[in-house]
């Protein structure tokens, strides 16, 4: 009954590495940038929602902020790429990799001044601690549940979004082939801002949700990066349902770790993992040749 509790434990935290990850998949797939920035900006709104709650009512809910948040973050993402990111999408790769990491570094720094190195946390009361009791060794808690069906919904409405809209439809084009829609009078830069704003969007609700289950602190950004490329890589670039799958086989490989050789050992197993798939399948699972 222990390994199948840390099994159902493995997946639901892997509903929260997808909401990290598929914001990572989304840009790289529309512009090709390997945003290493993605993981601090993943903290940030975690911060902001400690912000406003602060600024609140006694006992306000932080799971009321997460709207709020989301349109700050949008902004911010469409802001950042057409002001800074869409410079250097162009100029190849390299840059883009320069360009974000110093971006990382300065979010990283500037939330250490204004907040401090310590931890924080977001409290939501009873519902930290609330569970479904199925027998002595396997409870299964309400959060994780509710943090993993955020997952499905994101990604099916994204899904949703990308074939039925025409903003969905210019992101694939410009995926496809820049130079083509730009030629059928796609706004490419419209479309990297827009493409960067939903991807803050929807790590809003991960970081949000991450600062609710657990504390956080500024130095996390590389952490959660490391975590959402190795959830892409292991569904395969390109594929939103894949990401939550990379994500829930990282999260079960972490937890059996965990479970069979100490708290010590739950990220190493992860990497392991994720290094043998990649060897024996670098492709991923679900990979396709398109952001979708």
């Amino acid at each position: 009954m222990e390994w199948l509790n840390a099994i159902i434990q493995g997946i639901l935290l892997g509903g929260l590495y997808a909401l990290f990850a598929v914001g990572l998949s989304l840009v790289f797939g529309t512009m090709r940038l390997v945003n290493l920035a993605h993981g601090d900006l993943t903290v940030l709104p975690a911060y902001i929602g400690l912000i406003i709650v602060g600024t609140g009512v006694h006992r306000f809910n932080p799971l009321y902020v997460i709207p709020i948040v989301m349109v700050i973050m949008f902004i911010f993402g469409y802001a950042l790429q057409r002001g800074l990111l869409n410079f250097v999408v162009q100029k190849g790769e390299v840059q883009g990799v320069i360009v974000t990491f110093g971006l990382s570094i300065v979010i990283m720094n500037a939330l250490q001044e204004a907040f401090t190195p310590n931890s924080q946390r977001l409290q939501v009361g009873s519902l930290n601690s609330a569970s479904i009791t199925i027998s002595d060794q396997l409870a299964i808690g309400w959060l994780p549940i509710i943090i993993f069906i955020l997952a499905v919904v994101v990604i099916a409405a994204l899904q949703l979004y990308m074939g039925r809209t025409m903003m969905g439809r210019a992101f694939r084009a410009v995926s496809d082939d820049q130079e083509a829609a730009r030629l059928m009078g796609v706004n490419t830069k419209h479309v990297w801002g827009v493409a960067m704003g939903v991807a803050l969007l929807i790590a809003t609700i991960g970081g949000v949700m991450y600062g609710i289950r657990t504390t956080f602190h500024p130095m996390l950004g590389a952490d959660r990066l490391i975590f959402a490329f190795e959830a892409v890589i292991i569904g395969g670039m390109g594929s939103s349902w894949g990401t939550l799958l990379g994500g829930v086989i990282l999260g079960v490989a972490q937890l059996l770790g965990s479970f069979a050789f100490g708290p010590a050992w739950s990220i190493l197993c992860g990497h392991v993992v994720f290094v043998i798939i990649l060897a024996l399948r670098p492709q991923g699972f679900l990979a396709k040749t398109v952001t979708a």
